[in-house]
């Protein structure tokens, strides 16, 4: 049991790392998505630190999530000298990580930090992310410490600029 506790540490830490490297350092030519379980990344959706988090659901076969992505990054460029950290978890089917959402990522140049979720049984998850979550994408969840809250639908950087904003006064 111990053994497992320290794997599912470790894996936190670096799936945290990561993220924060996929936002913070030089992109190489290279574009590496991390495929997390829910498991993997659960400790993402309650950090205790001063840092706003922006964490939104998505796919590359969602036409409003595609719509509403450079939202997202023009957020994740207006705020990357604060304590703001845009991640985008693609809920795209696992088998098309290679053959759809790497290619969709260069093709439309997204730099927020994302991971690829590959838990199939959303039900066993979904109600840690929201209880108010029906599992519709796009969904996003904006942070503070224990101050979160949750959106299942569209949203414009106005929006979004408009909570962050709020949230960093906190």
């Amino acid at each position: 049991m111990k053994i497992k506790t320290s794997i599912l540490i470790w894996a936190a830490a670096l799936t945290a790392g990561s993220i924060l490297c996929m936002q913070s350092c030089t992109q190489d030519p290279e574009i590496i998505v991390p495929q997390v379980t829910f498991e993997n990344i659960e400790s993402l959706f309650s950090q205790k630190s001063d840092t706003v988090y922006v964490i939104n659901f998505w796919a590359t076969w969602c036409k409003p999530c595609f719509k509403e992505l450079p939202e997202f990054e023009k957020l994740r460029k207006e705020y990357k000298n604060k304590a703001v950290r845009v991640v985008l978890i693609s809920l795209d089917f696992p088998n098309k990580h290679d053959s759809e959402l790497i290619p969709f990522i260069r093709e439309n140049n997204l730099k927020s930090g994302i991971l690829h979720l590959t838990d199939t049984d959303a039900n066993k998850w979904i109600d840690k992310v929201s209880p108010l979550w029906s599992g519709a994408i796009p969904a996003t969840i904006i942070y503070k410490k224990n101050k979160k809250e949750f959106y299942e639908r569209s949203m414009t950087f106005d929006e979004l600029q408009k909570i962050v904003e709020y949230k960093l006064k906190e």
